[in-house]
């Protein structure tokens, strides 16, 4: 049992890890290219830059109705007086067959993003944590409609969407078919890659570059 236990927090490491080095690399490669403090107290730079804002974090969690109902949780980065933040980026994070979307929120993962400005949103796949199974989900369209159900009801308009191992079954058809409403795709291991060809994943265009990866 503890190995078991074990093998699962690595699991989880390994996912957090991946989804940090994808979203804070470049802007921390960005910030190794900026002037530092003891030329700016030289004056051979202008102006410094300003204070950094305070972020706080709110995380709430809801359900969503329709067939199959679907649970979800939500991180959003807010202000000192508790006014959301835009966010950054959006990212949803799915889950793999022993998880849900609660592993996000113990990981500290939701947390980490908002503190950084991310809008996190984890949902419980069908027959997983709080969402309840359905009959309505045999086909991959089935569950592409499914996830794109979930991002419009909550106002996700260009997401980072992260994926590991059975959540494949949704995210590959899905991104197929729309991945130009992506702004990218974290893969951790998904199920169903092989039902698809390399000529077809070279097709993927996602929706546009990241500005902060551009500027990097």
């Amino acid at each position: 049992m503890n190995f078991l236990r074990n093998r699962l927090v690595v699991l989880g490491l390994v996912m957090l890890a991946t989804l940090l080095l994808y979203l804070l690399l470049p802007s921390i490669r960005q910030g190794s290219m900026e002037p530092s403090l003891e030329a700016q107290r030289m004056g051979l730079m202008g102006t410094p830059p300003a204070p950094m804002q305070t972020i706080n974090v709110s995380i709430r969690t809801g359900q969503l109705p329709g067939d199959p109902p679907l649970f979800f949780r939500e991180a959003l980065p807010v202000d000192e007086t508790g006014r959301q933040i835009l966010p950054r980026l959006q990212v949803v994070l799915l889950h793999g067959q022993a998880f849900t979307s609660k592993t996000w929120e113990e990981l500290g993962t939701m947390a980490l993003l908002a503190t950084n400005g991310y809008q996190a949103l984890a949902m419980d796949l069908p027959g997983y944590g709080k969402s309840p199974d359905s009959e309505a989900l045999k086909t991959d369209q089935n569950r592409v409609d499914l996830l794109s159900r979930f991002m419009e009801s909550l106002g996700v308009r260009a997401a980072v969407l992260l994926s590991p191992s059975m959540s494949g079954h949704y995210s590959i058809p899905f991104l197929m078919k729309n991945s130009a409403q992506l702004h990218g795709f974290i893969p951790i291991a998904p199920v169903g890659t092989r039902s698809y060809t390399p000529q077809q994943y070279q097709n993927i265009q996602f929706l546009c570059e990241l500005p902060w990866l551009t500027n990097a």
